[in-house]
This record gives structure tokens, sequence and C-alpha cells, in this order.
């Protein structure tokens, strides 16, 4: 029933999240600021009123690590936005989970934990997926795989702010830091490059940060009922369903070169999950 459980909102998250991605995608003929903006607009109002409605205390507790973690979010979310516009949905996607391997090297210095023989091995298999998709894809543009790089690198300190919050503080609350960061950023850069949306891509600002919020919301489920060995892995699966909607609805292309390096990147990331699950248990 468990295993059923964690399959849906996993299911769920990664779809809510894919689709969130993909309009990003076609919405970047705007400016990436303006969908920062409408991005953290849909998120910041579902949480302002869940905030409201648990009678949560809306500044928390650890203020000044739920700033640094709004800001490095708010920066990482902008560059991996802003790479999308020269790389393919399911690459982006793919290069921004090298995350974890940046989060795990400033843990060692941040949190005292090690890294043990093994992890590097993995990492390694990651890496060499990066080394394949920009020395053999001719699709992968120097500026967007510096954009994502940069991405998953603040997103490593966005991991670490969050394991020093830990339990005190509620998830909306440091989602709430988050979004309201995000809002006010994006409205206040995108105001030069204005442009007021037509037609459908009204439509897809609005709901925007609702898909965000549906994705955190499922993932979160899905992690508090199951074993991290299963759940964690299966957060991959968006990388596999950005690539088919990008297909289908962007036309997207996809090279042998681009589809090894993905699946590179993602095997050796999932073999660190599972490694790390069994060492600690």
């Amino acid at each position: 029933m468990i295993l059923k459980k964690v399959l849906l909102y996993m299911t769920l998250g990664t779809l809510a999240f894919t689709i969130m991605n993909t309009m990003v995608k076609h919405l970047l003929k705007y400016d990436v600021y303006q969908v920062v903006f409408f991005r953290g607009l849909g998120s910041l109002i579902i949480t302002m009123a869940l905030i409201y409605k648990m009678k949560l205390p809306i500044l928390g507790n650890k203020k000044k690590l739920l700033i640094f973690r709004a800001l490095t979010g708010t920066l990482s979310m902008t560059l991996f936005f802003a790479s999308m516009k020269y790389l393919s949905a399911a690459t982006a996607v793919s290069l921004r989970y090298l995350a974890p391997i940046f989060s795990a090297i400033f843990a060692i210095y941040f949190l005292r934990e090690k890294i043990k023989l093994p992890q590097w091995f993995f990492f390694l298999i990651s890496f060499t997926g990066v080394v394949i998709l920009k020395g053999l894809d001719t699709n992968v543009n120097n500026i967007g795989l510096t954009l994502i790089l940069a991405a998953a690198v603040i997103t490593g300190l966005v991991y670490i702010s969050i394991s020093k919050i830990g339990t005190q503080d509620h998830s909306l609350i440091i989602i709430n830091y988050f979004m309201l960061t995000a809002t006010v950023f994006g409205g206040l850069m995108a105001i030069p490059y204005w442009k007021n949306p037509v037609g459908l891509d009204w439509a897809l600002f609005m709901v925007l940060g609702v898909f965000g919020f549906i994705g955190q919301y499922f993932m979160t489920k899905a992690f508090q009922i199951g074993a991290n060995n299963l759940v964690a892995p299966l957060k991959y699966l968006e990388v596999l369903f950005t690539g088919i909607l990008g297909f289908l609805w962007l036309g997207e292309v996809y090279t042998m070169y681009s589809l090894i390096g993905i699946l590179l990147i993602v095997s050796g990331l999932v073999a660190n999950v599972v490694y790390k699950s069994k060492y600690r248990a």
C-alpha cells in the first residue's frame, strides 16, 4: 500500500514539475525575470493562504538561514530558467540534478560529512555524462552549460541551508520565503523588459507557480512516507518525462550523445542515492 502511494505521489510530483519545466521553456520568448516573477507569484499565493489557515509564524525561527535559502534559491532558479533558452529541457533538468554532488562537497566543510570512495566513483560517472554532452553533443551551447552548472552549484548551497534549518521551521515557511523573494526579485528586474502576455500565454503564466507548488507538495508527501532509497531515485523520472514532453510539445530533438550523457548523469546520481541509503542503514 505504501509503495503504491509513493509511486503515485512521485509520479504526480514529477509530472507537475515536468509540465512546469515545459511551460517555462515555452514562455522564454518573454524575459527570464518575467517568468521568475510569475513562477514565484503563483506559489506565493498558495503558501500565504496555507500559512494563514494553519496559523504558522510567518517570519519563522532561523531567519538568517531562511533569507540565505531564499536568495540562493531565487538565483539558482533564475539561472536554471535562463539556461533553458540555450539547452533542451531534458538536458537542462538532468544537468541541474548535479546539485547533490556539489551539496555533498559543501557538506564536507559546512556539515562535517564525509564522502565515501564509491560515491566519488558515482560522481565521476555523472561528470563523464557532462563531458560527453559538452564534447560530443553539438546541441549543447556553452552559455547554457555555464548557466546550468552555476545553477547546480548554487542549488548545492540551497540543500545545505535547508539541512541547517532542519525541522526548526515548517516547510511552508521555507517555501514562502523563497517564493516571496522570487516574486519581488523577478518583478523588479522584469520592469524594463516587461511584455504583456498574449492569448494562451496568460493562462500558462497564471498556473506556472501552481504546478511548481503541486510538484513540491507531492514530492514532500512521498519522502514523508517512503524510504529515501525508494523515493529519491524516482525523482529522476522528471528527466524522462521532460524529454518526452519536450519532444511532443516543443519539438526538441535529442542526439545519441545527449541521450548517453543524460543516462550517465542520472545513473551516477541514482547509484549515489542508493549507496547512501544503504550505508546509513
